[in-house]
């Protein structure tokens, strides 16, 4: 089995409870473990595969309390980082009708350094790059530039979902487009939403997102669109895998699983790239993937919520 290298955030989400979507007004915040690369080496791990986690949080006790729980999924942290910056944070309230009040401070994350024997790990593995921050300045968009670099020459199998987050990037969406195309252009599987495959594309139609990702580079595209499952697209041919009708709880963390599961699936394989163009295959691993982000969507939490093997079996 293939190792799965997550590159990126890792960091406190302190959700306001109890009052809308007011920061001003909230007096109770439940503390909860986040960042979408994080997520995804639990989602790897939770399903019996080997996750590596490569970010870099403060010497503090949100530190030490994000590390534990990474550790206690059975994520390899050994290549992590501690800063002497605090723990990254950020700050949330959602009202019923998903308008949100957001606050970001940023500490650690963007400290992640470059290490050389990181890269020498790469070979013949899975890389994901999935980082919210890691286009918001510092030593870490520098060192993501870098690893990208690295698992190009030691041709990984490369993941890239664009995370993008509006609030970090109101008024300048145009250098979050232009940082994310040279990791399009490299991956072999690229995982947006909708919002984002519009973005990046620039386009208004699906078809014609998808054709100007590939133009790009990408070789795989999966689209995730909720209740209406995964649109996939190969170099070869375009398709549509239905997913699994449940009552959505708390969606934080669906897609994070969505991908989790795919590259598990994939890291099974002997050769992965090879699995690119054959269709049967794909709807088999991307049925099963959307099962993982649709378990997830029915409990609160994103790493408490990930599913196991056992809760992806067939009835």
């Amino acid at each position: 089995m293939k190792q799965v290298f997550c590159i990126g955030e890792l960091l406190i989400d302190f959700v306001a409870e109890n009052q809308g979507s007011d920061l001003s007004k909230a007096k109770e915040f439940t503390k909860k473990a986040g960042g979408a690369p994080a997520n995804v080496a639990c989602a790897v791990s939770k399903l019996g595969g080997h996750s590596n986690f490569i970010g870099c949080v403060g010497e503090d006790a949100f530190g030490d309390f994000l590390l534990g729980i990474l550790d206690q999924h059975q994520v390899n942290t050994v290549l992590s980082q501690r800063s002497e910056q605090f723990t990254t944070l950020a700050f949330v309230s959602i009202a019923e009708d998903g308008e949100r009040d957001f606050v970001f401070s940023r500490g650690a994350d963007k400290e992640l350094a470059y290490n050389e024997r990181v890269s020498a790990l790469f070979d013949n593995q899975i890389i994901h790059f999935g980082a919210a921050t890691s286009f918001l300045g510092g030593p870490l968009e520098k060192t993501y530039a870098r690893y990208l670099k690295d698992a190009i020459t030691a041709e990984a199998f490369i993941s890239f979902d664009p995370n993008y987050r509006p609030d970090l990037w109101l008024g300048k969406e145009a250098s979050f487009i232009a940082k994310c195309l040279p990791y399009v252009a490299a991956a072999d599987i690229c995982k947006c939403s909708l919002e984002e495959a519009y973005l990046l594309s620039g386009e208004t139609s699906l078809e014609k997102a998808v054709a100007y990702l590939h133009k790009q580079g990408a070789k795989m595209i999966t689209i995730t669109l909720g209740s209406e499952g995964t649109y996939v697209s190969t170099t070869k041919e375009q398709f549509q895998v239905p997913s699994i009708a449940i009552q959505a709880i708390d969606t934080t963390g669906a897609g994070d699983a969505f991908i989790g599961c795919l590259l598990y699936q994939f890291a099974n394989e002997q050769d992965p790239g090879s699995l690119l163009v054959d269709r049967d295959t794909l709807t088999d691993l991307v049925t099963m993937a959307n099962k993982a982000g649709a378990v997830t969507a029915q409990n609160f939490g994103a790493i408490s919520s990930l599913p196991s093997k056992a809760d992806l079996a067939p009835l």
